[in-house]
Protein backbone atom coordinates (compact mmCIF):
# COMPACT_ATOMS: atom_id res chain seq x y z
CA UNK A 1 0.00 0.00 0.00
CA UNK A 2 1.07 3.92 -0.52
CA UNK A 3 0.88 6.17 2.30
CA UNK A 4 -0.47 9.43 1.30
CA UNK A 5 0.45 12.35 3.77
CA UNK A 6 -2.72 13.90 4.97
CA UNK A 7 -3.52 16.59 8.05
CA UNK A 8 -6.88 18.10 9.44
CA UNK A 9 -6.83 21.01 11.41
CA UNK A 10 -9.01 21.07 14.47
CA UNK A 11 -9.36 24.92 15.57
CA UNK A 12 -5.43 26.16 15.93
CA UNK A 13 -3.87 22.19 15.90
CA UNK A 14 -3.76 19.80 13.22
CA UNK A 15 -3.91 15.81 13.13
CA UNK A 16 -1.63 14.17 10.52
CA UNK A 17 -2.00 11.20 9.44
CA UNK A 18 -1.88 9.15 6.49
CA UNK A 19 -4.79 8.11 3.34
CA UNK A 20 -4.02 4.42 2.62
CA UNK A 21 -4.44 3.37 -1.23
CA UNK A 22 -6.07 -0.34 -0.52
CA UNK A 23 -3.97 -2.87 -2.31
CA UNK A 24 -7.98 -4.05 -4.09
CA UNK A 25 -7.61 -0.57 -6.30
CA UNK A 26 -7.32 -1.67 -9.81
CA UNK A 27 -6.20 1.35 -11.48
CA UNK A 28 -2.63 2.43 -12.14
CA UNK A 29 -0.81 4.63 -9.82
CA UNK A 30 0.59 7.97 -11.74
CA UNK A 31 3.78 9.23 -10.75
CA UNK A 32 4.69 12.12 -8.77
CA UNK A 33 5.92 14.75 -11.30
CA UNK A 34 9.15 15.43 -8.78
CA UNK A 35 12.77 15.00 -11.32
CA UNK A 36 14.50 16.17 -8.56
CA UNK A 37 16.95 14.78 -5.59
CA UNK A 38 17.58 16.86 -2.32
CA UNK A 39 19.88 16.28 0.79
CA UNK A 40 18.29 18.15 3.15
CA UNK A 41 20.85 18.68 5.31
CA UNK A 42 22.36 20.89 3.01
CA UNK A 43 19.32 22.00 1.48
CA UNK A 44 20.50 21.23 -2.16
CA UNK A 45 18.27 20.38 -5.10
CA UNK A 46 19.58 17.87 -8.07
CA UNK A 47 17.57 17.68 -10.96
CA UNK A 48 18.30 14.20 -12.89
CA UNK A 49 18.71 14.11 -16.74
CA UNK A 50 18.81 11.54 -19.56
CA UNK A 51 22.43 10.40 -18.37
CA UNK A 52 22.71 10.67 -14.69
CA UNK A 53 20.23 10.06 -11.29
CA UNK A 54 20.35 10.75 -7.52
CA UNK A 55 21.81 8.83 -5.80
CA UNK A 56 21.01 6.92 -2.57
CA UNK A 57 21.80 9.92 0.54
CA UNK A 58 22.94 8.03 3.33
CA UNK A 59 20.98 9.99 5.58
CA UNK A 60 17.66 9.94 3.83
CA UNK A 61 18.07 6.60 1.37
CA UNK A 62 16.30 6.22 -2.20
CA UNK A 63 14.91 9.28 -3.60
CA UNK A 64 11.77 9.45 -5.54
CA UNK A 65 12.94 10.87 -8.72
CA UNK A 66 14.71 7.49 -9.14
CA UNK A 67 12.09 5.48 -9.55
CA UNK A 68 8.51 4.81 -11.22
CA UNK A 69 7.49 6.51 -14.94
CA UNK A 70 9.25 9.79 -14.42
CA UNK A 71 13.06 8.15 -13.92
CA UNK A 72 11.71 6.01 -17.05
CA UNK A 73 10.58 8.92 -18.70
CA UNK A 74 13.90 11.05 -18.26
CA UNK A 75 15.80 7.55 -19.09
CA UNK A 76 13.86 7.20 -22.17
CA UNK A 77 12.44 4.10 -21.59
CA UNK A 78 8.82 4.85 -20.99
CA UNK A 79 6.39 4.35 -24.12
CA UNK A 80 3.56 6.90 -24.47
CA UNK A 81 0.56 6.90 -26.27
CA UNK A 82 -0.15 10.86 -25.63
CA UNK A 83 2.55 13.11 -23.86
CA UNK A 84 2.88 15.64 -21.12
CA UNK A 85 4.53 19.23 -20.52
CA UNK A 86 7.40 16.98 -19.24
CA UNK A 87 8.76 19.24 -15.31
CA UNK A 88 9.85 22.13 -14.41
CA UNK A 89 13.09 21.54 -15.28
CA UNK A 90 12.61 20.72 -18.46
CA UNK A 91 12.64 16.60 -18.14
CA UNK A 92 10.14 14.23 -19.62
CA UNK A 93 7.94 12.83 -16.85
CA UNK A 94 5.53 10.14 -16.75
CA UNK A 95 2.40 11.72 -17.20
CA UNK A 96 0.62 10.80 -20.69
CA UNK A 97 -2.30 12.26 -21.52
CA UNK A 98 -4.00 12.60 -25.25
CA UNK A 99 -6.40 15.47 -26.05
CA UNK A 100 -10.17 14.39 -26.20
CA UNK A 101 -12.94 16.69 -28.65
CA UNK A 102 -16.20 17.89 -27.77
CA UNK A 103 -17.26 14.77 -30.12
CA UNK A 104 -15.44 12.51 -28.46
CA UNK A 105 -12.48 11.75 -30.81
CA UNK A 106 -8.29 11.92 -29.74
CA UNK A 107 -7.24 15.03 -30.86
CA UNK A 108 -3.35 15.78 -31.64
CA UNK A 109 -1.16 17.54 -29.15
CA UNK A 110 -1.48 20.84 -31.19
CA UNK A 111 -5.47 20.76 -30.41
CA UNK A 112 -7.13 24.08 -28.97
CA UNK A 113 -10.21 24.17 -26.68
CA UNK A 114 -13.01 25.40 -28.20
CA UNK A 115 -16.81 24.97 -28.47
CA UNK A 116 -16.72 23.15 -32.00
CA UNK A 117 -17.37 19.40 -31.79
CA UNK A 118 -13.55 19.27 -33.16
CA UNK A 119 -12.39 21.58 -30.49
CA UNK A 120 -10.49 20.06 -27.27
CA UNK A 121 -12.61 19.39 -24.25
CA UNK A 122 -11.80 16.77 -21.94
CA UNK A 123 -8.18 15.05 -21.18
CA UNK A 124 -7.74 11.48 -21.53
CA UNK A 125 -5.11 9.49 -18.63
CA UNK A 126 -3.61 7.03 -20.48
CA UNK A 127 -1.90 5.42 -17.85
CA UNK A 128 -5.50 5.50 -15.43
CA UNK A 129 -7.74 5.03 -17.68
CA UNK A 130 -9.59 8.34 -16.71
CA UNK A 131 -11.16 10.66 -18.66
CA UNK A 132 -11.09 14.47 -16.88
CA UNK A 133 -12.91 17.86 -17.72
CA UNK A 134 -10.99 20.49 -18.79
CA UNK A 135 -11.81 24.00 -17.72
CA UNK A 136 -13.07 27.38 -19.62
CA UNK A 137 -12.07 30.40 -19.41
CA UNK A 138 -15.10 32.24 -19.80
CA UNK A 139 -17.28 33.09 -17.18
CA UNK A 140 -20.78 32.35 -19.10
CA UNK A 141 -19.52 29.34 -19.64
CA UNK A 142 -21.13 26.02 -17.47
CA UNK A 143 -17.51 25.01 -16.61
CA UNK A 144 -15.61 28.36 -16.12
CA UNK A 145 -12.37 27.96 -13.76
CA UNK A 146 -13.45 30.07 -11.44
CA UNK A 147 -16.78 28.90 -10.60
CA UNK A 148 -16.94 27.34 -7.12
CA UNK A 149 -19.37 24.93 -4.98
CA UNK A 150 -20.60 23.86 -1.90
CA UNK A 151 -20.03 19.83 -1.29
CA UNK A 152 -23.76 18.37 -0.86
CA UNK A 153 -24.84 14.76 -1.79
CA UNK A 154 -28.41 14.81 -1.33
CA UNK A 155 -28.86 10.51 -2.00
CA UNK A 156 -26.27 9.66 0.62
CA UNK A 157 -26.35 10.80 4.25
CA UNK A 158 -23.24 10.77 6.15
CA UNK A 159 -23.68 10.46 9.95
CA UNK A 160 -27.00 12.65 9.30
CA UNK A 161 -25.24 15.49 7.22
CA UNK A 162 -25.69 15.84 3.39
CA UNK A 163 -23.96 18.90 3.08
CA UNK A 164 -25.04 22.35 1.54
CA UNK A 165 -27.18 22.95 -1.30
CA UNK A 166 -25.98 25.75 -3.68
CA UNK A 167 -23.77 27.47 -1.33
CA UNK A 168 -20.99 27.91 -4.41
CA UNK A 169 -20.53 30.97 -7.42
CA UNK A 170 -21.93 29.75 -10.85
CA UNK A 171 -23.40 29.60 -13.73
CA UNK A 172 -26.68 29.56 -12.81
CA UNK A 173 -27.73 30.72 -9.28
CA UNK A 174 -29.60 27.58 -7.07
CA UNK A 175 -27.31 25.52 -8.94
CA UNK A 176 -23.91 25.74 -7.35
CA UNK A 177 -23.08 22.83 -5.41
CA UNK A 178 -21.67 19.28 -6.32
CA UNK A 179 -24.70 17.61 -7.32
CA UNK A 180 -26.29 19.97 -9.67
CA UNK A 181 -23.10 20.68 -11.22
CA UNK A 182 -22.57 17.01 -11.91
CA UNK A 183 -26.44 16.88 -13.13
CA UNK A 184 -26.26 19.99 -15.29
CA UNK A 185 -22.92 18.91 -17.15
CA UNK A 186 -24.34 15.61 -17.90
CA UNK A 187 -27.69 17.13 -18.77
CA UNK A 188 -25.61 18.82 -21.73
CA UNK A 189 -23.34 16.12 -22.19
CA UNK A 190 -19.88 16.63 -22.38
CA UNK A 191 -16.62 14.82 -25.11
CA UNK A 192 -20.20 12.61 -26.12
CA UNK A 193 -20.62 10.93 -22.84
CA UNK A 194 -22.97 11.65 -20.12
CA UNK A 195 -21.75 9.71 -17.32
CA UNK A 196 -19.57 12.18 -15.62
CA UNK A 197 -19.21 12.43 -12.08
CA UNK A 198 -16.81 13.91 -8.72
CA UNK A 199 -13.62 11.97 -8.83
CA UNK A 200 -12.83 9.56 -5.64
CA UNK A 201 -10.04 11.64 -3.22
CA UNK A 202 -7.81 8.48 -5.12
CA UNK A 203 -8.35 9.70 -8.32
CA UNK A 204 -8.38 13.65 -7.92
CA UNK A 205 -4.68 12.63 -6.42
CA UNK A 206 -3.14 11.04 -10.11
CA UNK A 207 -3.57 14.17 -11.43
CA UNK A 208 -1.57 16.04 -8.88
CA UNK A 209 1.99 17.07 -10.26
CA UNK A 210 4.12 17.48 -7.28
CA UNK A 211 7.12 18.64 -9.15
CA UNK A 212 5.34 21.90 -9.80
CA UNK A 213 3.41 24.35 -7.94
CA UNK A 214 0.98 27.31 -8.34
CA UNK A 215 -0.47 25.02 -10.31
CA UNK A 216 0.51 21.77 -9.58
CA UNK A 217 -1.04 20.47 -12.55
CA UNK A 218 0.16 19.78 -16.12
CA UNK A 219 -0.31 22.97 -18.05
CA UNK A 220 -0.07 22.00 -21.42
CA UNK A 221 -3.18 19.69 -20.87
CA UNK A 222 -4.91 20.89 -17.62
CA UNK A 223 -5.10 24.74 -18.69
CA UNK A 224 -6.68 27.27 -16.08
CA UNK A 225 -6.86 25.50 -13.34
CA UNK A 226 -6.50 27.72 -10.12
CA UNK A 227 -3.88 27.05 -7.59
CA UNK A 228 -6.74 26.04 -5.16
CA UNK A 229 -8.32 23.22 -3.45
CA UNK A 230 -10.93 20.74 -5.49
CA UNK A 231 -13.57 18.71 -3.74
CA UNK A 232 -13.46 14.97 -4.35
CA UNK A 233 -16.43 13.39 -3.61
CA UNK A 234 -15.27 11.21 -1.14
CA UNK A 235 -16.88 12.52 2.49
CA UNK A 236 -14.13 13.01 5.07
CA UNK A 237 -13.46 10.02 7.38
CA UNK A 238 -10.52 10.44 9.52
CA UNK A 239 -9.31 7.78 11.92
CA UNK A 240 -9.29 8.94 15.90
CA UNK A 241 -11.83 11.85 14.78
CA UNK A 242 -15.51 12.33 16.43
CA UNK A 243 -17.74 11.33 14.01
CA UNK A 244 -19.75 14.65 14.72
CA UNK A 245 -16.10 16.37 13.63
CA UNK A 246 -15.36 14.61 10.35
CA UNK A 247 -18.74 14.15 8.90
CA UNK A 248 -18.66 17.99 8.57
CA UNK A 249 -16.14 17.66 5.85
CA UNK A 250 -15.06 16.11 2.34
CA UNK A 251 -11.34 14.80 1.26
CA UNK A 252 -9.90 16.57 -2.13
CA UNK A 253 -6.99 17.93 -3.27
CA UNK A 254 -5.34 21.41 -3.28
CA UNK A 255 -3.72 22.42 -6.82
CA UNK A 256 -1.25 25.06 -5.12
CA UNK A 257 1.54 22.13 -4.19
CA UNK A 258 -0.27 19.42 -5.25
CA UNK A 259 -1.20 17.94 -1.59
CA UNK A 260 -3.75 15.98 -0.39
CA UNK A 261 -5.91 16.81 2.41
CA UNK A 262 -9.54 17.06 4.34
CA UNK A 263 -10.03 20.48 3.63
CA UNK A 264 -11.18 22.87 5.11
CA UNK A 265 -10.18 22.97 8.52
CA UNK A 266 -12.01 21.62 10.86
CA UNK A 267 -13.57 24.08 12.84
CA UNK A 268 -16.45 23.22 15.65
CA UNK A 269 -19.68 23.90 14.87
CA UNK A 270 -19.20 24.93 11.69
CA UNK A 271 -20.52 22.77 8.73
CA UNK A 272 -17.32 23.16 6.66
CA UNK A 273 -19.00 21.12 3.37
CA UNK A 274 -20.34 24.78 2.99
CA UNK A 275 -17.05 26.18 2.03
CA UNK A 276 -17.38 26.95 -1.71
CA UNK A 277 -14.64 25.39 -3.72
CA UNK A 278 -13.72 24.45 -7.05
CA UNK A 279 -14.99 21.30 -8.68
CA UNK A 280 -13.45 18.78 -11.41
CA UNK A 281 -15.43 15.89 -12.74
CA UNK A 282 -14.50 12.11 -14.25
CA UNK A 283 -15.45 9.10 -15.73
CA UNK A 284 -13.79 6.01 -16.80
CA UNK A 285 -12.72 4.95 -20.65
CA UNK A 286 -12.58 7.02 -23.88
Amino acid sequence: MRCHPISIGIVAGFISGCFILPVGWSSPLNDTGIDICREHAAGADTSVNPSTSCQPLPTHGAQDARYGRDAAAVKGFLPKVGGSAGTVNGNPNGFDFSKISNSGTVLPASATLGGDPNDWACTYDNNTGLMWEVKANDPTHLRHQNHTYSWYDSVHSYDGMTGEPSGGTCQTAGRCDTEKFVADVNGVGLCSHTDWRLPTFKELYTIADRGRTNPAIDPAYFPNTPASFFWSGSPSAEAGLPSALYAKTALGVHFLSGAGDAFPRIEVPLIKRVYSMPVRLVRVGK
